[in-house]
């Protein structure tokens, strides 16, 4: 009997809320960390951010003799290979889908980048056909008013109706400035429960860590990575763990 793998979106519809960077930082942190097994679908068209990425990645492990050596030993250690990433069109990223799920072993979670909009039919679509969806929500007006848009969208047409697959949709703070009053996320948060939102309570913060990818040269460490996982000395302070092991717990991992 095969085990069951979970379909997973990061999903907004306003760009820059940092649904491709949630992405990538889950299913690393998931495949490396976890040791657990997972596919990304890049569903972000035209631009396929987290495709070129792993292209970006590749690029420049090969000339990085650092990044080249702790890639190599990685890999030795963990004994598999790069999780895969695919790009598709948000109507084809089912089918994509289908290709994981028929394997011997399918992932425990496929990763869908979707684009930013619930104007077309596909994306809804696609959406519909997702166990648990993620919105990254940021205490800015207009992401926050988008944010609270789309999950409620998703929310009233699909979760409530019971037209779609999905268990559950929960709102994420990301890049949140701790210099900030708490009241203006108590405000938000008190919306979304009006309008019948989950929100996790596990928040991510605003740092530079979370744009730190790999280099060329140089022997810094990496964060955001589609090869490797973020590095343990960037790890202390981002929550990306405790945002980890939250997800799981919500989805039943």
């Amino acid at each position: 009997m095969k085990k069951e793998t979970l379909l997973v979106a990061f999903s907004t519809q306003k760009g820059g809320a940092g649904k491709t960077t949630l992405t990538v930082l889950m299913a690393s942190y998931l495949y490396y960390v976890k040791g657990m097994d997972v596919a990304v679908i890049d569903c972000d068209y035209p631009q396929y951010s987290i495709k070129d990425m792993r292209e970006r990645d590749m690029r420049n492990i090969e000339r990085n003799a650092h990044l080249r050596k702790t890639a190599f030993e990685q890999f030795a250690r963990l004994k598999k290979k790069m999780y895969p990433i695919v790009e598709s069109r948000p109507e084809k990223a089912v089918e994509k889908a289908k290709d994981f799920l028929a394997m011997e072993t399918p992932p425990d979670i496929i990763f869908f980048d979707l684009p930013g909009t619930v104007n077309n039919s596909d994306v809804i679509n696609t959406v519909a056909t997702m166990d648990y969806v993620f919105c990254p929500i940021m205490a800015d007006r207009v992401v926050a008013e988008s944010s609270l848009n789309f999950a409620t969208v998703v929310n009233d047409t699909l979760l409530s109706t019971g037209r779609s697959n999905i268990k559950g949709l929960y709102l994420l703070w990301n890049m949140v400035d701790g210099r900030e009053k708490t009241d203006l996320y108590d405000r938000y948060e008190k919306v979304a429960g009006e309008l019948g939102l989950n929100v996790m309570r596990t928040f991510l913060p605003d740092s530079k860590r979370f744009r730190r990818e790999s280099a060329e040269d140089g022997e810094r460490s990496v964060f955001r990575s589609t090869v490797m996982p973020p590095d343990r000395s960037l790890i202390r302070g981002s929550n990306i763990e405790r945002l980890a092991n939250e997800m799981l717990e919500l989805i039943n991992v």
